[in-house]
């Protein structure tokens, strides 16, 4: 017994110091395990203070607009009993929801319903901004990328890009011989310069180790375009896109009023000739909430693809 024991205690003095046997640390982790685990730290609850500026804050964020407008309509309704030619906000609500009562009839070729304007319209939109799309942002990224092509377009742009959007109708109508054809070529000759500008400048801005450690690779120009530039510029190319659309938008109306046909814009200049104001103001807030969806619509496709 007394040899067990002196080897036991030979066993301890050969340990280091500060290890303990491995049956030792056995027993403890296992001890460990059997402790009741203490519950994670709850949430705190926030404040009564912090609870009611956070309600606040809700409440006049909707009730912030809808002030705004109030003030808007009174302000309309001021002007309407003047004496004036405007018609007021009740006469406008009532002539509003007789003409969306059925906004999709046709009667013949220059009478149809407001709905068949918006539509031939947006539809007008859309072909001279593919075009514009299709042809300004691979246009932006050649420019951004090779020097000098950017100081070869540059005197054009910068000549070009402030010229009246109106001013390009009549070189539609000259070469194209159609009044739609024109339209289609006034909004793509409007709306792909800030595709044009914002695209290059995001490829002026990737940082110039991006582009060294792409010459050290020896990466092809479909790689570095596929694996840098777009995924870096794509930001840049979503707010052109954005600031064109609104451009585009912006365009149809004017060149509809001088092309006549179906369209949003057509639609405002009969109902002018028709003397039908009321019709006009119709036409202002559907020209404004259109393009304010189509606007919101890219802005929150830029945001799903921001980086953060």
């Amino acid at each position: 017994m007394s040899a067990i024991l002196a080897n036991d205690v030979k066993m301890d003095a050969k340990a280091p110091r500060g290890v303990r046997p491995v049956a030792a640390d056995t027993r403890d982790t296992e001890a460990q395990a059997a402790l009741p685990v203490a519950p994670a730290a709850a949430r705190p609850t926030p404040s009564p203070a912090i609870v009611q500026a956070r309600r606040r804050a809700r409440a006049l964020a909707v009730l912030a607009p809808l002030a705004g407008f109030a003030v808007f309509v009174l302000i309309w309704q001021i002007i309407a009993q003047t004496g004036g030619q405007i018609p007021g906000p009740a006469k406008v609500w009532d002539a509003a929801v007789k003409v969306f009562s059925d906004p999709f009839y046709r009667k013949g070729p220059n009478d149809q319903g407001i709905g068949w304007n918006i539509l031939e319209s947006l539809k007008r939109v859309g072909l001279g901004f593919g075009l514009a799309a299709l042809i300004g942002i691979p246009m932006g990224f050649m420019i951004g990328r090779f020097k000098f092509l950017s100081d070869m377009t540059s005197p054009i742009i910068s000549l070009l890009r402030p010229v009246s959007p109106l001013a390009w109708l009549p070189i539609g109508l000259l070469v194209f011989k159609g009044a739609h054809p024109a339209a289609i070529w006034t909004i793509f000759i409007s709306s792909i310069w800030p595709m044009i500008i914002n695209t290059a400048m995001g490829v002026r801005q990737i940082p110039a180790d991006y582009m060294n450690v792409a010459r050290v690779l020896n990466l092809s120009e479909w790689k570095i375009f596929t694996k840098i530039l777009f995924p870096a510029v794509l930001p840049f190319v979503l707010t052109g896109v954005r600031l064109s659309i609104g451009v585009a938008w912006l365009v149809i109306v004017a060149a509809e009023m001088l092309t006549g046909g179906v369209g949003i814009g057509f639609w405002v200049w009969d109902e002018w000739n028709n003397l039908n104001v009321q019709h006009i103001i119709i036409a202002i807030f559907v020209v404004g909430i259109v393009g304010l969806l189509l606007e919101t619509g890219l802005i929150a496709l830029a945001r799903r693809f921001e980086y953060k």
